[in-house]
């Protein structure tokens, strides 16, 4: 969870000719699939096909992620226009959230042609058996945890002809050095 201090601000509204005003609050934010099940389900396209395309959507997804009792939604425009508070924001959305690592050589469960979407997400929770109430989770730790059960679930890696040959080689080498013969 990221507690976002939001100090007294006032914007200008270009569109509306007029200031906006906010006064200071915490909000306590969460990306988690509970927040892009809901972004999904106001824009109607997959959140992580693209990211975040207009100030709109952004602000949307604000509120999404937003766990607090907000009751000016001018709050989330501030946001949008403070550099320092969108940073904030964005470091706490691609924090792996985990101190686990992949080398490229690891499969992912995921088909490069395929769209990601929250229902996706929720089917791999399923086909896992991963409790419903790691939804709450931050989004990449989840991922992350979905990889893993991947990985873990997948059969093993077949050796290649040179594999097998390397393999066998150093097995005959180590039986004739402790067997003390030539061949």
């Amino acid at each position: 969870m990221l507690p976002l201090h939001v100090p007294e601000s006032e914007l200008w509204d270009a569109k509306n000719n007029r200031f906006i005003s906010c006064k200071e609050q915490t909000i306590n934010m969460e990306h988690s699939l509970i927040s892009i099940s809901k972004w999904e389900s106001k824009w109607h396209k997959p959140f992580l096909e693209k990211g975040l395309q207009s100030d709109e959507e952004i602000i949307s997804y604000l509120e999404c992620m937003s766990l607090s009792n907000v009751s000016d939604k001018s709050v989330f425009k501030v946001i949008v226009n403070r550099v320092d508070l969108i940073g904030q924001v964005m470091a706490y959305i691609n924090d792996p959230m985990s101190a686990t690592w992949f080398s490229n050589d690891e499969k992912q469960p995921v088909n490069k042609k395929e769209v990601v979407t929250s229902e996706l997400i929720y089917y791999w929770m399923t086909a896992f058996n991963i409790p419903p109430e790691y939804q709450k989770w931050h989004l990449n730790r989840l991922l992350t945890l979905i990889r893993i059960c991947g990985i873990k679930n997948a059969p093993p890696k077949k050796m290649g002809r040179n594999d097998i040959y390397n393999k066998n080689r150093s097995l005959n080498a180590a039986r004739r050095h402790r067997l003390g013969t030539k061949g």
